[in-house]
């Protein structure tokens, strides 16, 4: 052994640029950082968004519509779905757990009951909102639309 063949240990050398640390290093005078301008400064930030004084993307993007921030969301489901659960499971009665569980929708969603279809089935139907033409539907079998 002499050193010749002196190699540092495996794992304790790190393959990067050690910047700032004199001219010798080839990273040493502006530390890869160019000359002049904010971003060579200590202590620069840079807003969010800000794209060097030229217009962001989000004043240059053109905005429409309104978004209502109290608008209420509600998973519709139509009467003939109910229908096709009525005649597989034989049901009688339908809330929102049975919707649920038979995955039409989640749990933390506000559920309508719609009236695209036909229904043939005396159901009683337990849900947050109703159309108008599905608790006609409904009750024009004798079921009953019952309001959470």
């Amino acid at each position: 052994m002499d050193l010749s063949n002196l190699k540092p240990a495996k794992g304790s050398t790190k393959n990067r640029k050690r910047i700032g640390r004199g001219q010798g290093s080839g990273y040493g005078g502006t530390s890869t950082k160019g000359h002049k301008g904010a971003k060579s400064r200590s202590g620069y930030k840079s807003k969010p968004g800000f794209e060097g004084g030229q217009m962001p993307l989000y004043r240059r993007v053109p905005k429409f519509g309104f978004k209502n921030i109290n608008r209420v969301e509600y998973r519709g489901i139509n009467i003939d779905v109910l229908q096709r659960l009525a005649v597989d499971l034989k049901l009688t009665s339908i809330d929102t757990q049975t919707l649920i569980d038979k995955g039409l929708a989640n749990k933390k969603d506000l559920i309508k009951i719609l009236g695209r279809g036909e229904l043939k089935a005396k159901l009683e139907v337990t849900a947050h909102a109703f159309s108008k033409t599905a608790i006609a539907a409904i009750e024009a079998n004798g079921g009953v639309a019952t309001k959470i």
